[in-house]
Order: structure tokens, then sequence, then C-alpha cells
């Protein structure tokens, strides 16, 4: 009977402390980036396995050997499943870490308009990846040209602010170590973007343009190196956040 009776003296010590989830930051900016890359090499290697004919198809009919990212995403199935669920499932977490990173920046760096105006970028840029992954090139190309366009332009508008109020900060604050390293990340990570941006853009027009052998196969992997340098800017997360945690509470009178 002694024992029975110590296990109700521990209960209200647990709920008092009202967490009922906790994981580290750093892990969750992990899981929550490791869902858009898992489901891009998955519909990468998956098209070049089994949809290799139609999803490397180009309208002038020129050798092309590598499916570009609308093709490999939207064009079969089971990708376009796949890509939709990961995409789906990672916004929630993304939209949660940017109100943090707008907390963050605000109390850390100062800039209050620069930071809702980055804030904006962000979310936006999240809402035109749901919109041109939910509405495939094959259903409504100019809808998902569009949305691409824009999920470019925020993307990289949202880079730049980033680096400004870090840079900013820079002047006034003292940096850590897994700081400085975050910065000097989303700089080389932002400049390999933008030029492979540029590439794609410039393989594109040529290949509309002139149809040669291989310029489509050029744009499709400068348009992975668009797409991995920018889940590596949103990684560089690991280090801002990295000795926070996420934690659930719940108030000391309710029970799960």
């Amino acid at each position: 009977m002694s024992r029975m009776h110590q296990h109700p003296v521990s209960m209200p010590m647990e709920r008092s402390t009202g967490i009922v989830f906790n994981m580290s930051c750093h892990t969750f900016a992990v899981g929550t980036i490791g869902l858009p890359l898992g489901g891009f090499l998955f519909c990468v290697f998956w098209s070049l396995l089994f949809n290799f004919s139609e999803t490397t198809a180009t309208h002038c009919g020129v050798p092309n050997y590598l499916p570009s990212i609308s093709a490999a995403i939207g064009g079969a199935t089971p990708q376009r499943y796949i890509w939709r669920f990961c995409i789906g499932l990672h916004s929630a977490p993304r939209l949660l870490v940017a109100v943090a990173y707008l907390n963050f920046y605000k109390a850390s760096r100062g800039q209050s308009w620069c930071c809702h105006v980055n804030f904006m970028f962000n979310v936006l840029e999240i809402f035109c990846l749901l919109l041109l992954t939910y509405v495939s090139s094959s259903e409504n190309h100019v809808i998902h040209q569009l949305a691409f366009t824009l999920f470019m332009f925020f993307s990289l508008g949202y880079m730049i602010l980033t680096l400004r109020i870090w840079k900013k900060s820079q002047k006034y604050n003292t940096v850590s170590v897994e700081e400085w390293r975050s910065y000097t990340w989303k700089k080389n990570l932002f400049l390999f973007n933008f030029i492979a941006f540029l590439g794609s853009l410039m393989c594109y027009v040529r290949h509309n343009m002139y149809c040669e052998s291989g310029v489509y196969t050029m744009f499709a992997l400068l348009e992975y190196l668009v797409v991995l340098s920018n889940m590596g800017f949103h990684l560089t997360a690991w280090w801002d956040f990295f000795n926070k945690e996420l934690i659930l509470c719940s108030p000391e009178d309710k029970r799960f």
C-alpha cells in the first residue's frame, strides 16, 4: 500500500509544468525541410526510373535526360500525390517557423517594418508554393507559371530582406558562432540560388528559341539546384534556433 500512495504525489508535479509536447527547434527545422526534400527526391528518381519518356519529352522532340520539376511533380502518379502530400503537410510547420522568425527578429534585431515585410514575403512564398503544387502545369499552365513566378519573386525577396536584417543587426549586437555561421550560409545560399535561377532562365529561353539538344536537361538541372538551395536557406534555422525548444503547454486544470 505504501507504494501505491507514492504515485498521486508525483502526478500533480508533472501536470504543474503544463508541458504536453517538447521538441528542439533544430530537430523541428530538419523535419519540416525533410518533407519537401524527400518528396522532391522521390519524384525525380521515380520519374527517371518509371516515367522517363513522358516526363522528359519536349515540345520540339530534342533529346532530354532529366525531367523538369513541373513534369516530375505533376505529370504522373504517384509522384503528384506524394509531392502534394509532402508540401501540404510541411506548410503548417513552415507558417509556425515564419511567426517564430518574426518574433525572433523583432526581439533581437529591431527594424520592425523590415521584419514585418520579411514575414509577409515568407508567408506569400509558402502560399505560392502551395498554389503551384496543387495546380500543375498540365492542369492549368497559366496559373502554374504565374504561381512559380510569384514564388521566385517572394523567395528571393525574403532572402534579400533576411540578409539585410542580419547585416544591420551585426552593427549593434554581439554575434555568436552559430549566428555568424547561419548568416554566412544564408549569404552563400542566396548567391547560389540567384545565379542558378538566372542560369535556368537563360536555358529555358534558349531551349524555346533554338531547341538545341541538352539545353533543356541543363535547365532541369539548374532548376533542381534552385529548389535545393532554397531548402538549404530555410534549413539555416538549425543555427538560428539551435538552443531553443518548441514547447506545447496546457493549463493546469486541463487533462488529456
